[in-house]
């Protein structure tokens, strides 16, 4: 069985209702059965990262494209993880390289600072993916700024008020 039927079976089962969609709370559950715990917050971050019908659920086409966003970086932890089960500031810094994030050193530790719970300087599987979906949002809220695509924006206030109203990154 392909990949494809796999996710569709599990989205099928999912989507208990059968609208063809997930809500944040059926997606916040069917995660949590596969032992990776979030907030309801980020379970919808993770549907807003995807939403590309601006709908507020996940559609099977969106729930594929996170799921293919979760698999690398759920491999990009494996990779560094030692068995251990969690990853150091240092292999956090060579995960996100590995994904595409190339953040410089201010930003990195204070992105660290913010997503590790127990302030431990130890990144479970949880936070790390809750670090990456962070990223991942916030380089598409960028990224909608960046029409040219030079790295750099400007924003007047009426877009800073747009972005810290409604794009809650």
């Amino acid at each position: 069985m392909d990949n494809t039927m796999i996710l569709r079976e599990w989205f099928d089962r999912v989507d208990s209702e059968r609208t063809g969609s997930i809500t944040a709370a059926q997606l916040q559950n069917a995660l949590a059965v596969g032992n990776l715990n979030f907030s309801i917050s980020v379970v919808q971050q993770m549907i807003r990262m995807y939403d590309f019908d601006r709908n507020g659920t996940m559609s099977f086409d969106e729930f594929v494209a996170l799921n293919k966003f979760l698999l690398k970086v759920q491999q990009a932890f494996a990779d560094l993880e030692r068995g251990r089960n969690y990853l150091l500031p240092d292999d956090v810094h060579e995960a996100l390289v590995k994904i595409g994030f190339s953040l410089d050193s201010p930003a990195f530790y204070t992105v660290c600072e913010s997503f590790d719970q127990k302030k431990n300087g130890r990144f479970r599987l949880d936070d790390f993916i809750s670090l990456c979906i962070f990223l991942q949002s916030a380089r598409n809220l960028f990224n909608s700024f960046d029409t040219a695509k030079q790295g750099r924006v400007t924003l007047d206030l009426n877009q800073f008020v747009y972005c810290t109203a409604n794009c809650r990154i």
